[in-house]
C-alpha cells in the first residue's frame, strides 16, 4: 500500500512541476515568439539573430520563474552554478531552434512569416523537451530524500515481527 501511495505522490509532484513549468514556459514563449517576430519582421533583423536575441530575454524570464517558482522546493546548489548551467542548456535548446530556422530559411529558401513561424514552433517543441529533461537532471536538483523511520514503510514491521 505504501508503494502505491508513494507512486501517487511522485506522480502528483511531477504533474505539479509540469504545470508550473508550462505556465513559466507560456510566458517565456510569448516573449520569445513575439520578440522574434518583432525583431525579424518589424525591425528586419536576420532570422537567426532575431531568434537569438528574443530567446536570451525569454530565457532570463524563464530562469527566474523556474528557479523561484517551479523548482523552488528542489535543492539549491548555488545561483551562479544554476544560472551558468541554465544558460548553457538554453544555448543548446536555442541551437536546436536555430538549426530548424536555418534549414527553413537558408536550405529551403522560405522567407515568409508562416514558414518562419512553423520553423519556430518545431524548434521550440524540440528545444522544450530537451530543456525540461536537462533542467531536472542538472540545474534544479531533486531535494535529497529523507530516509523513512523503521516500520514506516512496512518493511521494518515485518522485520520486527520476525525478530520477536
Amino acid at each position: 500500500m505504501q508503494f502505491l501511495l508513494r507512486s501517487y505522490e511522485r506522480f502528483a509532484a511531477l504533474v505539479h512541476e509540469l504545470l508550473k513549468f508550462g505556465i513559466v514556459g507560456a510566458v517565456a514563449f510569448v516573449i520569445d515568439f513575439g520578440g522574434t517576430n518583432l525583431l525579424r519582421f518589424g525591425v528586419e533583423l536576420g532570422p537567426l539573430s532575431s531568434k537569438a536575441l528574443a530567446t536570451t530575454v525569454a530565457a532570463t524570464v524563464a530562469y527566474l520563474g523556474n528557479r523561484w517558482w517551479t523548482f523552488r522546493h528542489r535543492e539549491q546548489s548555488g545561483v551562479a552554478r544554476e544560472y551558468i548551467l541554465f544558460f548553457l542548456l538554453n544555448g543548446i535548446g536555442l541551437f536546436i531552434s536555430l538549426i530548424v530556422i536555418g534549414f527553413v530559411s537558408y536550405s529551403l529558401q522560405l522567407h515568409d512569416v508562416l514558414s518562419y513561424n512553423i520553423a519556430q514552433v518545431i524548434g521550440l517543441v524540440l528545444g522544450t523537451i530537451f530543456r525540461f529533461w536537462s533542467y531536472k537532471k542538472w540545474v534544479f536538483l531533486a531535494a535529497p530524500e529523507i530516509p523513512a523511520a523503521p516500520g514506516v514503510d512496512g518493511i521494518g514491521d515485518v522485520h520486527a515481527q520476525a525478530t520477536r
